[in-house]
């Protein structure tokens, strides 16, 4: 499978990533799959320590992971993401786990709801903010082919 728009950097399972079982904890997937996505959460959308001091922010409302295949002991672990859809509200990230082969391993969704931190509770982006995530969206998901189903939905 090709990946997804945005990748990040290679990751290679240690021993203390590994289980009893010989393969790499589940903990560990939410954990690439959390690290690698913050990075194009930060710099690419904006999401960053200027947009916290205006008061926001977001938190996770669901996620989804599916185990595919295994990563064992110093096997590499490929991460790569999309932006897949956003709303005046909430963002909805998808991002998959491949191994050297470009074999899926691993799929992982997240609904990330913007956040007032004053009041704590859900409210709309500010509507350049909205602007540029659904442009975002729109143009990763332009050429990119997701041959899985998609599990967790927002409106639109």
């Amino acid at each position: 499978m090709k990946s997804l728009p945005y990748k990040n950097v290679a990751i290679k399972v240690t021993h203390d990533m590994c289980d009893y079982n010989g393969h790499m904890n589940v903990n560990y997937y939410y954990k690439i799959f959390d690290s690698s996505y913050t990075s194009f959460y930060i710099n690419e959308l904006g999401f960053d320590k200027a947009y916290m001091e205006k008061g926001f922010s977001t938190f996770t409302l669901e996620d989804s992971i599916r185990y595919l295949k295994e990563f064992k002991l110093n096997e590499e672990v490929y991460p790569s993401f999309l932006l897949y859809k956003s709303n005046k509200k909430l963002l909805h990230f998808v991002g998959i786990l491949q191994n050297i082969n470009d074999e899926l391993a691993a799929i992982f969704e997240t609904v990330l709801g913007h956040i007032d931190l004053k009041e704590r509770r859900v409210v709309n982006f500010p509507e350049e903010k909205i602007t540029n995530l659904q442009k975002i969206c729109k143009k990763q998901r332009k050429n990119t082919d997701i041959p899985f189903d998609i599990k967790l939905y927002i409106k639109d």
